[in-house]
């Protein structure tokens, strides 16, 4: 009873036994001329609005370019700033300071380690020169 209550303003989508209802129904039989020729001007009018707004969209483009162009912005400016703009975005996020922070304390061990096998590496040379 409520979905005949909505009727026209039913929001659900279409399901397989309405479509196949949509399909065989016999619309223009179901209008009058009046109707048809309304629907006809209206068909019209709306083709001729798309087209001027495509015209417009079109030249609006053009002009976005030209002043684009005359500001020395291109599509290479364009990409470093969105790149520039995504890499501060990244570096500013929780995940990548805790993995710096991690990856920086990791590389400090590494150092220490290096130093420590690059200084006992030294003693045995150290060593072994004054045993011979």
């Amino acid at each position: 009873m409520e979905a005949q209550a909505r009727g026209l303003l039913e929001t659900e989508p279409l399901q397989g036994r309405d479509e196949d209802t949509v399909a065989s129904a016999d619309f223009p039989s179901m209008l009058s001329e009046e109707e048809k020729e309304e629907l006809k001007a209206e068909l019209v009018q709306l083709e001729d609005e798309i087209t001027t707004l495509r015209q417009v969209l079109s030249a609006k483009e053009r002009r976005l370019v030209e002043i684009k162009q005359k500001l020395g912005m291109n599509l290479m400016n364009e990409l470093k700033q969105n790149f520039s703009r995504s890499w501060h975005d990244v570096q500013t996020t929780t995940a990548y300071k805790k993995t710096h922070e991690t990856l920086s304390h990791a590389g400090q061990k590494a150092t220490a380690a290096f130093s420590n096998v690059g200084t006992a590496i030294s003693k045995k040379f150290g060593d072994m020169s004054f045993d011979t």
